[in-house]
């Protein structure tokens, strides 16, 4: 008995026990047994290759993973060949995702070298596991909510990561007892609402268009004749929802950074975000000789520039320390008051040196946030004194936080790897490694941590080349913050020697997966809402996701844009 059929079969006795013993007083079948079975079909697919890789678009209210194939050429705009995407179990019907399953053997072990180089597959067999007790058969393209929906997650996480698989064609299995194969267009009769019919009918949602679907109904046995027969029928051609992904991963950093320096901060003040934007503004303004750029950051700041505005508030915390990091920025600037943006920078540092003990500052969280919102202002600065605090501060939360796959816990009560926490980590250490001398004490332990931390991130890089809202999860949700603060770290350690060449295929990967969430005017996709430590697992996976303009997100792309164009120029 071969792993498909050993993999149906248990799904089927799980699910006639969960009808069975519904509203019976009996426990239900418990989905995580048919998660493990799946995935254990899905890896002995992996072999012969692509796709392989075992991967989850989403996670259902009861964190099932919806499990993928998948593989790492979404986002290649070198490759010529096409990208099918199969789709199953819609309706938690197990025997549509034993087609898929077959068709994807069929495929890998008896499909031609020409069709083997004409298409790319990749695969969510199975879209609602058994026992949820819910189905996929409408409701796209989804309007309202999204990770985060209280009730049908499942039908955003499958919505955006079929657009993300940049696919040529969808082909969507039913089982049924007369085969068809429906190519979806205007008047086939699907119901408004269907994933097919939205695929097919999408508008400019997102900046994307739409793609070609097929619906397929066939017996459960005939996966290999359905796989043969879309490969007999497609139509070799790019959709133009692949073209629109296409045209934004092939912009030059320096047009992306352009646009979102134009743009943000939408709303100013003394704290990290903006200042995150200004600094890397006044980069690209020195970089490109665009002075409007250098004008647009002193007026926005000029309000703390004149004393018009106090420095902080009542309250001071890391968050508005860490904005303190734009008047070192400013001390190079033509235009600027020297006098009164290093005061202003040094009063900064001086803040984010106050200890309650040695590596625990005084206006802290505790969480991993710190390793950047309380170390960068002395990085910026350059200060000595400062540079010795903020390594004390690394070293005392990594020994509380880093885990030994070197990713980072949020908070000591917070036993959670959230993707912006390790985008945090990420950054604080790669500035702080940039900022210390080759003799500093400490840059032998910090160089330690970033390196543990770097292999960790490389290893939970999802196949289209974005890190996730909690990074070890792989159903989570892939979060555009994270993605761009881990490839700034890595392409830093790549251009500055620290990491070896292996890495810039990480952070091209993630450059690439950047582009693709970026729109040509600066609006943003999937970038997780400010976040404090969290109770649970849950409390981190329903975090919502903003879609359209965001100053968080816009800052480290900016950022990210910034450094892979440095990366770029090494060796010319």
């Amino acid at each position: 008995m071969d792993a498909i059929t050993r993999f149906i079969d248990f799904l089927v006795v799980a699910a006639t026990v969960s009808l069975l013993m519904a509203g019976s007083g009996v426990a239900r079948a418990q989905p995580g047994q048919g998660v493990v079975e799946l995935q254990a079909t899905l890896q002995s697919l992996t072999e012969g290759g692509e796709p392989a890789l075992v991967s989850a678009a989403g996670m259902t209210r009861n964190n099932t993973p919806l499990l993928t194939l998948e593989n790492l050429g979404p986002f290649d705009s070198g490759s010529a060949a096409h990208r099918l995407v199969l789709v199953g179990g819609l309706d938690g019907d197990v025997d549509s995702a034993r087609m898929v399953l077959d068709a994807i053997r069929w495929f890998k072990t008896s499909a031609s070298e020409i069709d083997k180089q004409d298409w790319v597959v990749s695969a969510l067999p199975l879209a609602v596991p058994v026992t949820e007790g819910n189905d996929l058969v409408a409701g796209f393209p989804p309007v309202e909510g999204f990770f985060d929906h209280a009730e049908r997650p499942e039908v955003r996480y499958l919505w955006r990561w079929i657009t993300y698989q940049a696919p040529d064609l969808v082909v969507v299995f039913r089982s049924g007892s007369e085969f068809s194969l429906q190519t979806v267009s205007a008047g086939t009769g699907l119901a408004d609402g269907s994933l097919a019919v939205a695929l097919t009918d999408r508008d400019e949602d997102e900046g994307l268009g739409s793609v070609d679907t097929l619906v397929v109904t066939a017996r459960p046995e005939e996966g290999a004749a359905v796989m043969r027969e879309v490969l007999a029928r497609a139509q070799a051609r790019q959709s133009p929802l692949r073209l629109a992904l296409a045209e934004r991963v092939g912009r030059d950093p320096l047009e992306v950074a352009r646009v979102l320096a134009q743009r943000y901060p939408e709303r100013v003040g003394i704290a990290y975000i903006p200042a995150v934007a200004w600094v890397h503004t006044l980069r690209l303004a020195a970089l490109t000789g665009d002075n409007s750029l250098r004008d647009k950051v002193l007026l926005e700041v000029s309000p703390w520039l004149t004393g018009e505005q106090p420095l902080f508030g009542d309250r001071i915390g890391l968050g508005a320390v860490a904005g303190t990091m734009v008047f070192s920025e400013l001390a190079a600037v033509e235009g600027a008051n020297l006098e009164n943006v290093s005061r202003l920078a040094a009063e900064g540092v001086k803040q984010g040196m106050v200890e309650r003990s040695p590596g625990v500052p005084e206006y802290g969280s505790g969480w991993s946030d710190d390793l950047f919102l309380g170390t960068i202002a002395a990085v910026r600065a350059g200060d000595a004194a400062g540079l010795s605090a903020a390594t004390r501060l690394i070293t005392n939360y990594a020994a509380r936080l880093q885990q030994p796959d070197g990713l980072f816990h949020h908070a000591a009560d917070a036993r959670v790897a959230w993707g912006r926490g390790n985008g945090f980590s990420a950054l604080g250490l790669a500035e702080v490694l940039t900022s210390l001398s080759e003799d500093h004490a400490a840059r032998s332990s910090i160089d330690g941590i970033y390196r543990r931390l770097m292999a960790g991130l490389k290893a939970q890089q999802a196949p289209d080349g974005m890190w996730r809202e909690v990074v070890d999860v792989a159903g989570s949700y892939r979060e555009l913050s994270v993605t761009s603060m881990v490839t700034t770290a890595v392409a830093r350690g790549v251009r500055l020697g620290w990491l070896d060449e292996s890495y810039r295929v990480v952070a091209e990967r993630g450059w690439r997966a950047v582009l693709a969430h970026v729109l040509s005017d600066g609006r943003l996709v999937d970038v997780c809402i400010s976040t404090g430590a969290g109770p649970s697992q849950r409390y981190y996976l329903d975090r919502p996701a903003v879609n359209g303009a965001d100053d968080r997100g816009g800052a480290m792309v900016l950022g990210a844009a910034l450094e892979m164009y440095a990366l770029s120029r090494v060796g010319l």
